[in-house]
């Protein structure tokens, strides 16, 4: 019954933002992006309560920075910085849960350059400076959030890291949406998505024009991101021509979470594992 009620109210909330959009937009609801359809989650009281508080953490680091970068629309971003030993073009672009670039985020950053070896690490802050320490604000800064800005902010990193850059991307939560739209805006510079429990593109359009392949991290219990929609992702990337590969774990969304208090060790080590054989086959 309670699935069932989660359902009728998102079906509500989307047809109510589907009128605000033709209404302000003049388009429909087929035309709302993947980062509007996320967002619409966190009116969801079942999607907020599935992400607990995260647990109090320090990162400190030897190797890592945080940096600001011009953006081409005129503003700043910030993020957080590890460059590899030696100079490389190989780049990982790593996106933020709802709860903003916190220091799990950095924690996350840093493991992933020391385990992938001679590669740069830039994670980015989506959210300009916003933190979240509990689940209401994570929701009001991932409602808040504009993809124009974020499609801005990757496109000063990606001058950042520069023409010859090939870039790798991976992303957790709303951050897995934001790795999917960032692979989308690097074009040619693109080497490989990773999504974790994240919104998919759905314009079968926008994924032809993908360059590099996806890895999907999915929870099978995952209420939001469900298999009707990994069900539909990979028939789109079928359609496209594009190659998805999909590691499902019989779990939940956020299971790959340190900060979680749900965090499923053995399917996260799993899943780690996969993602820097994906990384290595594509960043060499």
């Amino acid at each position: 019954m309670k699935t069932r009620f989660t359902v009728l109210l998102l079906m509500t909330v989307f047809a109510v933002r589907a009128q605000q959009l033709s209404l302000n937009d003049g388009i429909t609801i087929c035309h709302t992006s993947p980062t509007e359809k996320f967002a619409l989650f966190a009116q969801d009281d079942n999607f907020t309560m599935s992400h607990p508080d995260p647990l109090p953490y320090v990162h400190q680091s030897e190797v890592g920075k945080m940096i600001t970068f011009k953006t081409p629309d005129g503003k700043e971003a910030n993020a957080y910085l590890i460059m590899a030993k030696k100079k490389t073009d190989n780049w990982i672009f790593v996106f933020q849960e709802w709860w903003g670039l916190n220091d799990h985020i950095k924690r996350e950053s840093e493991k992933l350059y020391t385990d992938l070896g001679n590669v740069n690490v830039l994670a980015l802050d989506m959210y300009d400076g916003k933190l979240a320490t509990v689940a209401a604000d994570a929701g009001k800064y991932m409602g808040e959030f504009k993809q124009d800005r974020g499609n801005a902010i990757v496109k000063g990193a990606l001058e950042y890291a520069g023409k010859n850059a090939k870039v790798g991307t991976i992303g957790w939560c709303f951050g897995g949406g934001q790795s999917m739209q960032a692979t989308l805006t690097a074009g040619k510079q693109a080497a490989g998505c990773v999504i974790y429990y994240g919104m998919p593109e759905s314009d079968v359009e926008r994924l032809k024009t993908l360059n590099a392949d996806v890895l999907n991290i999915w929870p099978t219990q995952d209420q939001w991101i469900n298999k009707d929609m990994i069900d539909k992702f990979e028939a789109n990337m079928k359609t496209a021509g594009k190659k998805v590969t999909t590691k499902a774990y019989d779990a939940d969304h956020a299971f790959a979470n340190p900060s979680n208090p749900k965090f499923n060790t053995g399917f996260t080590a799993d899943a780690y594992k996969h993602t820097l054989e994906f990384f290595k086959a594509r960043l060499k």
